[in-house]
């Protein structure tokens, strides 16, 4: 991001599905439909779906909705920041959420007008 920009929600990386087996779900995701098994890790399972990404968790406690969506954006620190200084309520801190081979996966959650979870997210190229 350049100095000056502002942050505009308009690309979406991954959608959550939230299930109550991951195991179960994987399998139905991967063998019944098909999808492309990208990775797990923990106790999350990721498919590629033409580009974005969906991924399957078994939530700790149940939240409002069923799905979240994840956006997309260059600089998780600078847009968490931004928002946050528009009012935008988060639950967390940028974090990172996994080590992959050419990446690593940064996110941070927080709530629309309505309390439903929604996510941005960044990956940081190796």
């Amino acid at each position: 991001m350049s100095a000056g920009s502002q942050v505009a929600l308009n690309s979406i990386g991954q959608i959550a599905i939230l299930v109550k087996d991951v195991a179960r779900a994987t399998e139905f995701y991967r063998d019944k439909l098909g999808m492309k098994h990208l990775f797990s890790a923990g106790n999350l399972s990721f498919f590629d779906c033409g580009g974005v990404r969906l991924m399957l968790d078994k939530p700790e406690k149940a939240e409002a909705g069923t799905s979240i969506i994840y956006f997309k954006v260059t600089e998780i620190n600078e847009a968490y920041e931004q928002m946050k200084s528009r009012g935008v309520q988060f639950v967390d801190s940028p974090h990172l959420i996994a080590r992959l081979p050419d990446h690593d996966l940064w996110m941070t959650f927080f709530r629309d007008s309505e309390g439903n979870l929604l996510s941005i997210m960044s990956e940081v190229r190796h």
